[in-house]
């Protein structure tokens, strides 16, 4: 299955995401919440996506983020019995509707509460990082694992998205954050982020909204590349947990090191 749905993925990118990119319309584009934009190709590709991974699953269930937006009692599925099918049709849709990169299509497979596989596709670089339970990380066919050796102190490099902190937060957290070496703005664009830390290009990545279509597929490629991904009191990132703030990183000697500065900001 995991060919299949990777199949799919690239189907509904060369087919929908690709030819739309940068020719969109005004009203191709509308906001369904304060700051936040949908696209036609949005929601093309969750219908695309949702026909072919039920059809290759019968019996289960999309949880995906366009259905949630129109029917919010959809994220109920992820407490039921049924494998539910977690898809971000694309993730970055801001970037994607200014007609700029970074964006990806992420989709999770989800068993019991327990997430058994994770795709994350780059459109546009055709590249696909791709997990099974067990099976280890893998980016284009080549198994990825996290180096476990701690770069030297101050030497850290990673993203810290604090659009969504508490207020007082963010600003005390700046002052802090230094202490941990280059502290990214991000790239609007929760699929990239995770790719890049599977790969080695960054160490760790800061989220606060931890919505599940942002966040299962990625911080489960993570821990199947060896780094650790958990809420900010250490329990691990479950699809249908509730709560803020998640932190994706190398090792544990890497999460501990940023949860410490969080820590201090007030966190």
């Amino acid at each position: 299955m995991i060919e299949q749905v990777s199949a799919l993925i690239r189907e509904a990118a060369t087919e929908v995401v690709l030819p739309m990119f940068r020719r969109l319309s005004a009203a191709d584009v509308t906001e369904k919440a304060p700051g936040e934009v949908v696209t036609v190709a949005d929601q093309r590709t969750e219908e695309v996506l949702s026909a072919g991974l039920t059809a290759l699953l019968p019996g289960s269930v999309v949880v995906g983020e366009e259905g949630v937006a129109a029917d919010p009692a959809l994220l109920a599925r992820l407490r039921g019995s049924d494998p539910v099918w977690v898809v971000d049709p694309i993730d970055g849709t801001a970037n994607y509707a200014a007609g700029r990169t970074p964006f990806a299509i992420m989709v999770a497979l989800v068993r019991g509460g327990t997430t058994v596989a994770g795709w994350i596709h780059d459109p546009v670089g055709d590249s696909l990082t791709v997990a099974e339970a067990g099976s280890g990380a893998y980016v284009d066919g080549v198994r990825m694992r996290i180096s476990a050796d701690p770069p030297p102190p101050g030497g850290l490099r990673g993203p810290i998205m604090t659009r969504f902190f508490p207020p007082g937060v963010r600003e005390a957290f700046r002052e802090r954050a230094s202490v941990l070496g280059e502290v990214l703005p991000g790239v609007h664009c929760a699929g990239r982020e995770y790719a890049d830390l599977v790969a080695g290009v960054q160490h760790f990545a800061v989220f606060w909204r931890t919505l599940p279509w942002d966040h299962v597929a990625g911080s489960f490629l993570v821990r199947e590349a060896g780094g650790v991904a958990c809420r900010l009191d250490g329990s691990p990132y479950e699809a249908s947990g509730e709560g803020s703030g998640l932190v994706a990183a190398a090792s544990e000697q890497i999460w501990h090191e940023v949860r410490e500065v969080l820590r201090t900001a007030g966190v």
